[in-house]
């Protein structure tokens, strides 16, 4: 079993939501790689993560069960002894670096570590993870990088702990301009300040810079997209030379190249629709996308094309014989046995999970 888990700061979660609506498929073809290179001594490093989102919640209430041991058998010396059942059998994610004199360098890896651990939260006591986390660090880490890292950890969980009074303080304000269509983009700004204010309170600004750098670029990223689509005083192809100029005025890191091929999603799908919706070839599609998003995601792309058709052509053949069926059928309850062999022949086990929801979709399109 692999863990997957990735951080979460900020609920500008439902910025993303408001700008662009990515198909999953697609989403994973662009997965940011994480992987960092380093001339300092790793200690541990592992792959890319994802974050419990309700772990600053949990430490800030306190609603966590009891832990899974009782707590006078809760030491740990290497901090992965017992582990709970979330954990087991995944790879530890996150890095411990140091450098020549043994000294802490913190990266982003590290904050992944530690949250690897909270993600926990819910099974294990919160003083247990601590202890855990606090063993983990000293038994694969020399002095005075050791302590160097606990005492970190240990204002993460404080700067946890008091993060969702700014979430809750904002968030049903972010609710309700998104439900009347726009999003209040001032108290976004607002919002983010108070945070970026919370963490001074916690980090020195190198540690700020390593824990929190890269989430706040893509929140930034967020935000002006937001503030693009919602000028009402610009025309599509404004709002479009507007995305580009922000995007190529960001500076030249593995951020940058990631936010470029989301970008390029949001004009693949435009294309890619309005080109179906003209009696495009698969060639044409293969030329426009391979010029946006290169030649591997155009070929999977391609791929998908042939499987959706495959599908359609068998979807549409199962509505025309169950509405014959339904129709023509006098013992409704044969004909229902009957439908459900025909979704058998037709269908696997997955796409029949599909069946429902994809007619829903088909009429909503046919409205």
């Amino acid at each position: 079993m692999s863990n997957n888990r990735r951080p979460a700061y900020l609920p500008i979660a439902i910025i993303a939501a408001v700008i662009i609506a990515l198909t999953a498929v697609v989403i994973m073809w662009f997965k940011p790689d994480n992987n960092q290179t380093s001339s300092a001594q790793t200690m541990a490093s592992v792959d890319d993560s994802e974050y419990n989102e309700s772990i600053s919640t949990e430490l800030a209430t306190g609603q966590v069960m009891e832990a899974t041991l009782p707590q006078n058998q809760s030491a740990f010396v290497t901090g992965l002894e017992r582990l709970p059942r979330s954990l087991k059998g995944t790879q530890i994610d996150g890095e411990i670096i140091i450098d020549e004199n043994k000294k802490l360098v913190v990266t982003e890896g590290l904050r992944r570590l530690f949250d690897y651990f909270l993600s926990a939260l819910g099974e294990e006591d919160e003083t247990v993870i601590i202890a855990r986390v606090e063993s983990y660090i000293r038994h694969h880490t020399p002095e005075p990088a050791a302590s160097q890292a606990v005492a970190i950890f240990n204002k993460y969980v404080a700067y946890l702990k008091a993060l969702p009074e700014i979430e809750k303080r904002y968030g049903n304000l972010q609710l309700q301009a998104t439900k009347s269509g726009e999003l209040d983009l001032n108290a976004v700004a607002q919002q983010q300040q108070d945070v970026a204010s919370l963490r001074q309170q916690y980090f020195d600004k190198a540690t700020i810079t390593a824990f929190f750098g890269a989430a706040d670029d893509y929140d930034d990223y967020s935000v002006e997209m937001v503030r693009i689509n919602q000028n009402q005083q610009m025309s599509d192809a404004q709002k479009q030379a507007a995305r580009q100029d922000y995007v190529s005025r960001l500076p030249d890191n593995a951020t940058k190249t990631n936010i470029q091929q989301q970008a390029n999603l949001g004009e693949l799908m435009a294309r890619t629709e309005q080109m179906k919706a003209r009696g495009a070839t698969p060639e044409a599609l293969y030329d426009m996308r391979r010029e946006l998003v290169g030649a591997p995601a155009a070929e999977r792309l391609a791929q998908v094309d042939l499987e959706d058709a495959n599908f359609d052509q068998r979807f549409n053949q199962y509505e025309t014989q169950k509405q014959r069926l339904l129709s023509q059928s006098a013992d409704q309850s044969q004909a229902k046995i009957q439908i459900e062999q025909l979704e058998q022949q037709l269908f696997d086990d997955a796409e029949r999970k599909r069946l429902s929801g994809y007619a829903a979709l088909q009429e909503m399109k046919a409205q």
